[in-house]
């Protein structure tokens, strides 16, 4: 991905009911310039005002560089960011765009499994189209609440027929994932959806080859449950040290330091406050970061996670 936004306002094209309590909305520049190149798994911020700054995954066709594409699915119990983004985002109406990123790119494979749940067939969908095209061997196993709830399943239907399982729970119950995940077989899985199907499938692929399920949550996963203790983190581009103590973020303490740092989610899922780490130990409590990453200790996600050495040096 080339030249990604950086706040940069983008107009409400179209608007389209796709399913229930979903809409997909289309984002384009106001001079119908291109916009950034993007890969299947990629996502884009959106500021929705009041503070709110929200994540979505694209699910268009990376070839359109006149369009991005999103779904917003309405959160009645959310924190407000659906509700916000059903209500303004309008044909016409514009809002500041921050992207494309991926932190939950493609990687190529012979074979697939799509593992899909609710809303999350966004960050899928481009990926199917993308394995099909390369001639990969792949299955979309695609659930939801109700038919009438899951978007794009028609659509996806219809082109790739029956490739693509769908499974609303009202109609045939919880996903059989023993039967649809087996043994590893040589595929990789992609799998996002609600923190439960994710935690099932997780279980499944333990033990199975390192870089064979890959996954992305909405979500947090949660933190180790490990006792706190007060750490020291240096600044080494800004020369400062801060101790953060039991229960602050890092990220937090950072910026009540005066140390601007780029953030979006504060939940440790979307990767937009990565920052290397030049010595100390991280102790990861994010959602995001793989486990050779986590294992290579080089970066970490500073608003949720914390050291296991009473001192961190950062990049910052």
């Amino acid at each position: 991905m080339t030249g990604a936004l950086t706040g940069s306002e983008l107009v409400v094209a179209s608007r389209d009911q796709v399913a229930a309590e979903v809409v997909a909305i289309g984002l384009r520049r106001p001079d119908g310039g291109d916009l950034p190149e993007w890969t299947p798994g990629a996502h884009v911020d959106l500021e929705l005002g009041g503070g709110l700054l929200r994540q979505y995954s694209l699910c268009g066709d990376p070839g359109d560089r006149s369009t991005l594409l999103i779904a917003v699915q309405r959160e009645p119990a959310g924190r407000g960011g659906s509700r916000l983004a059903h209500e303004r985002l309008t044909v016409g109406a514009t809002v500041r765009v921050r992207g494309p990123r991926n932190t939950f790119p493609l990687v190529a494979a012979r074979r697939y499994l799509f593992v899909a749940g609710g809303i999350g067939i966004t960050p899928i969908r481009p990926m199917v189209d993308a394995a099909d095209a390369a001639g990969a061997d792949w299955r979309l196993v695609y659930g939801g609440r109700a038919r009438a709830t899951m978007a794009f399943a028609a659509v996806l239907r219809r082109r790739y027929g029956d490739r693509v399982s769908l499974c609303p729970q009202d109609e045939t119950g919880l996903l059989d994932l023993a039967g649809l995940l087996g043994e590893p077989g040589g595929r990789l899985v992609y799998c996002c959806g609600p923190e439960a199907l994710i935690r099932a499938v997780e279980e499944h692929c333990q033990g199975w080859p390192p870089g064979s399920l890959h996954v992305e949550r909405f979500t947090p996963a949660g933190d180790t449950g490990e006792a706190e203790t007060t750490i020291e983190v240096e600044l080494a581009l800004s020369g400062r040290t801060v101790l953060v103590p039991p229960g602050t973020p890092i990220l937090r303490a950072v910026e009540e330091a005066g140390v601007p740092v780029l953030s979006s989610c504060r939940e440790g899922t979307c990767g937009t406050c990565e920052t290397p780490v030049l010595g100390g130990v991280p102790e990861h409590r994010d959602s995001l970061l793989t486990e050779q990453e986590r294992a290579a200790g080089d970066v970490m996600l500073i608003c949720v996670s914390r050291a296991r050495t009473p001192r961190l040096v950062l990049e910052l």
